[in-house]
């Protein structure tokens, strides 16, 4: 699979874009932040990781000139599933992130409580991510990251 094979089905092709690479990765800084508040619920600082892992993704797929048809369902499990390809994720560890995915959708449509070891995985798995999606972008593109 590659980027292009995804284009009119789950992708469209964008200008890669320094600015708005910067202003996710200052988003997803913010929302790790939240999600360490003391005091917030789980429920939310699980949804401020899970946000923060989302803008990450959609900076890999913007940094590489993509994004999702946000028009077609899916779009969530596009932009995680497509980390290998866009910040060289290592496959084994999308699957975790794929699983937070699916936490998500069920606590948001049947609002089931989110366990405070939801919320450290979420956690855990966003700040990994934030890093390696820093190193790739110091590697590839260090001029965006000024």
């Amino acid at each position: 699979m590659s980027l292009q094979n995804l284009v009119g089905i789950s992708l469209e092709t964008v200008e890669p874009n320094a600015q708005q690479v910067r202003s996710l990765l200052a988003a997803a800084d913010r929302n790790i932040a939240d999600a360490h508040l003391t005091g917030l619920s789980e429920e939310n600082q699980f949804d401020a990781a899970y946000k923060a892992i989302m803008q990450l993704a959609m900076l890999g797929l913007i940094a590489n000139g993509y994004r999702p048809l946000t028009s077609k369902p899916g779009h969530h499990q596009t932009a995680i599933q497509t980390l290998a390809l866009t910040v060289q994720w290592p496959s084994q560890k999308i699957w975790p992130l794929d699983a937070l995915r699916k936490q998500r959708n069920l606590t948001d449509y049947s609002g089931d409580l989110v366990t405070q070891a939801a919320v450290d995985s979420c956690l855990t798995n966003a700040m990994a991510l934030r890093g390696h999606v820093h190193a790739w972008l110091l590697a590839q593109q260090p001029d965006w990251l000024a």
